[in-house]
């Protein structure tokens, strides 16, 4: 279980460190900002490479609303599902704790909103409470179902999940960032929001609530209309 809880610190940490940081150090840069197609892939990209690296170890979850679905699609025992998620979060503090540093050192650094996510004045498009709400539930929802199904025994090319699954995340992003700045995972928008000088932290409640949400959808529709009962009874770890 040690193995696993580092493999989903680290993990959760580069997805943080490595997909926010390019909000916050790159994105903007003058003349060569990588922009939000840049944030996406580079999102993408941290799953990717840390699914590759550990997710053999972990299932490579990097995410609390992750690991709930493993748990609800039969996947995942749910008694390792409390030592998921603090790894999780843990990892998303760590790393956002290390990018702040490193962002203010830059002389005229303003933390602003820090890649963090919100609704309402805080959306970067202005969306509402409700089309945020909507937007992370059905992102997540489908995130899980992309999830279980490539991971299952089925799947006819297991060594290509990791992969999937990073470029589904990077479509989620590329779709949700002007809505709520993309969450679909409760650790990686507590870290940053510690951080962020807006109100980010009192709109936390729907970036756990609304990804949980999803998931559990997510995985119950697969469970219902795709899932071969035999194998949840595998115990097959997903591959993000």
């Amino acid at each position: 279980m040690q193995k696993k809880i580092a493999a989903e610190f680290l993990g959760t940490f580069w997805l943080v460190f490595c997909g926010c940081g390019s909000a916050v150090l790159a994105a903007a840069f003058p003349d060569v900002g990588i922009g939000l197609l840049g944030v996406a892939l580079a999102f993408g990209l941290t799953v990717v490479t840390m699914a590759y690296a550990v997710g053999g170890i972990s299932g490579g979850h990097f995410n609390p609303a992750v690991s709930v679905g493993m748990v609800a699609g039969g996947r995942m025992p749910a008694g390792e599902l409390p030592a998921y998620i603090i790894a999780q979060v843990v990892g998303a503090v760590v790393a956002a704790t290390v990018l702040y540093v490193i962002a203010s050192g830059k002389a005229d650094f303003s933390a602003g909103g820090f890649a963090s996510n919100g609704y309402g004045d805080l959306s970067p498009g202005k969306y509402s409470l409700l089309a945020g709400l909507m937007m992370e539930i059905v992102m997540t929802g489908f995130f899980i179902f992309v999830i279980l199904a490539v991971t299952s025994p089925r799947n006819p090319s297991p060594g290509f999940a990791p992969l999937t699954i990073g470029l589904t995340l990077t479509l989620i992003h590329l779709v949700s960032i002007p809505v709520t700045n993309t969450s679909v995972n409760p650790a990686r928008s507590t870290g940053v929001a510690l951080f962020a000088q807006t109100g980010a932290v009192g709109q936390l409640w729907l970036f756990w609530l609304a990804p949980i949400v999803g998931a559990i959808i997510g995985a119950l529709v697969w469970r219902s209309v795709f899932d071969d009962p035999a194998e949840a009874s595998l115990g097959v770890a997903p591959a993000e």
